[in-house]
């Protein structure tokens, strides 16, 4: 059984009918985009945001400094993928969303968002979930593992809102990359909303204004 990640947790009402489990980036932690939620201008609908930890672990590119990370991370271009990690990842954020559907959370009404390697593997485990989820977020990022996509992606979820923006200044992760992972998606059928901003690897208020008004949309 994988165990729990240690989460934080901020609810916008009482009994809420929806679950937000947002993934932080590399090297930062659960209180990263905890600050945002009072911008977003959410629905009325109550709903549970979680902030997971990522676990701490060696990352080779950083001189094998031991920090926050969904996955390991060996060259800049990030062409050599760690697919043991990824997987390792994608099993933690199953079985929070396993706890989410005990608590009284259809899978319909869960979403999955992510900043950088949070975003990756809120697609790599979005797009792979059995039951349909309410959406996908993923922020400066691209989609792991992409080659393994076609046989690995269950039909519950071909049709699933997703939303992907990126900084068109970004050093971390280039525009190019995210772009080669928005275009193979759309080649694979699904509903992707694009957007870019000027900015490096971050997020900035235009991006905050579009993220509400697409959770206004798939959470309404």
């Amino acid at each position: 059984m994988t165990q729990l990640l240690e989460t934080i947790e901020l609810e916008t009402g009482r009994q809420p009918t929806a679950s937000v489990i947002w993934l932080h980036g590399l090297g930062a932690d659960g209180h990263d985009f905890e600050a945002i939620v009072p911008e977003l201008e959410l629905p009325a609908v109550p709903i549970r945001f979680i902030f997971p930890h990522a676990p701490m672990q060696p990352v080779t590119i950083n001189a094998g400094m031991v920090m926050r990370a969904w996955y390991d991370v060996t060259d800049a271009a990030i062409r050599r993928e760690d697919e043991a990690g990824v997987r390792a990842s994608q099993a933690r954020i199953e079985a929070l969303m396993a706890r989410e559907k005990e608590r009284g959370t259809r899978s319909d009404r869960l979403l999955l968002a992510g900043f950088s390697q949070g975003g990756a593997i809120a697609l790599q485990t979005g797009l792979r979930h059995r039951e349909r989820l309410a959406g996908i977020m993923a922020l400066s990022c691209y989609l792991p593992l992409a080659d393994r996509l076609a046989t690995e992606a269950q039909a519950a979820n071909r049709d699933i809102p997703i939303f992907m923006a990126h900084g068109t200044e970004d050093p971390v992760v280039a525009l190019a990359r995210a772009a080669e992972s928005r275009d193979l998606l759309r080649r694979e059928g699904y509903a992707l909303e694009w957007h870019d901003y000027r900015m490096p690897h971050s997020v900035c208020l235009e991006e905050i204004r579009d993220i509400g008004a697409w959770l206004r949309r798939v959470l309404s």
